[in-house]
């Protein structure tokens, strides 16, 4: 197996610095309170960001994104949002790193007086934790594609709780991972209530019909910031692109299908449920994409 998370190994992470509400720390001594309420709780909210050419793209989205769901949590972030970017690129200066590396910034609404879920009895204000690291994704993903698997875990409704959020509370998707992998698979393809294709456990799902991309209607899975660069890109350059409920059959049935993430960008997918997609190898709708997506990764970096 190797999902689209599968990178490449540097020993330069051995040596990291994580910033943890601004005080750096070598990754061996950065930890966090057992009273913190992403700890004992999984109460936070998350971004997966990259660094090219010391730029991090789309930060704007980003922020926007992370200053929504802390919104919808009632967390108070306790800084602006610039005061947050510099505070990303000083960890990045701090470690001298400029390319290729992968960065998770957790939100938790910080530490409790005691282990309970009632934010009333959270001490002081949020723990915010900045993790750089050089990953650069399997390069031979590309040729070898992903396989999915359709699992039994659904994406829900948002009053159960609202896949939108970027939360740290991941527990669906941590089942739809655990199954796909029993199941010999890089990836869980995830549906909704309906039984439409929603996402997958931590990508977003494309497919190409006659020249028509495909994506879910988004009802019931997180607006990635790539997923909407797709999108975007589509538009843009005249390829007819739906975001629409569709069933695993027309899955089955594509010409082509990938997957999109911060990380890998665009992957493409080969097999789902053991059905080759197309002839089981990277098409010309997927290559025109990646292309695509450089240049508009190369464009936001000049800007």
């Amino acid at each position: 197996m190797g999902s689209t998370h599968t990178f490449q190994q540097d020993p330069r992470n051995a040596d990291i610095q994580i910033n943890i509400n601004g005080e750096l720390f070598h990754r061996d001594k950065a930890v966090v309170s057992v009273f913190d309420s992403g700890f004992i709780l999984g109460d936070g909210i998350w971004e997966g960001l990259r660094e090219h050419n010391g730029v991090i793209p789309f930060l704007d989205k980003h922020m926007k994104r992370l200053w929504e769901g802390a919104k919808a949590l009632d967390l108070d972030m306790g800084l602006s949002k610039e005061a947050l970017k510099q505070r990303l690129y000083d960890t990045l200066a701090a470690n001298g790193m400029q390319d290729h590396v992968h960065i998770r910034l957790m939100v938790s609404r910080g530490v409790k007086a005691t282990p309970y879920q009632d934010p009333a009895v959270t001490i002081g204000g949020p723990t915010i934790v900045i993790i750089p690291e050089y990953k650069n994704p399997d390069p031979t993903l590309n040729d070898r594609g992903v396989n999915l698997y359709t699992v039994y875990v659904r994406r829900g409704y948002a009053d159960v709780q609202d896949p939108r959020i970027n939360s740290h509370s991941k527990l669906n998707c941590i089942f739809g991972c655990i199954q796909a992998a029993k199941a010999g698979a890089d990836e869980a393809l995830m549906l909704d209530p309906h039984g439409h294709v929603a996402t997958c456990n931590s990508t977003h799902f494309f497919i190409i019909r006659d020249g028509e991309v495909w994506t879910s209607s988004g009802d019931y899975c997180l607006d990635g910031i790539t997923r909407r660069n797709v999108i975007d890109l589509c538009k843009a350059n005249g390829i007819p692109v739906y975001e629409k409920n569709f069933s695993v059959m027309q899955a089955y049935g594509a010409d082509e299908a990938f997957v999109t993430g911060t990380f890998a960008g665009l992957t493409p997918v080969f097999d789902i449920d053991g059905r080759t997609i197309g002839n089981g190898k990277r098409g010309a709708m997927v290559d025109r994409l990646q292309a695509l997506y450089q240049d508009m990764i190369a464009a936001e970096c000049a800007r």
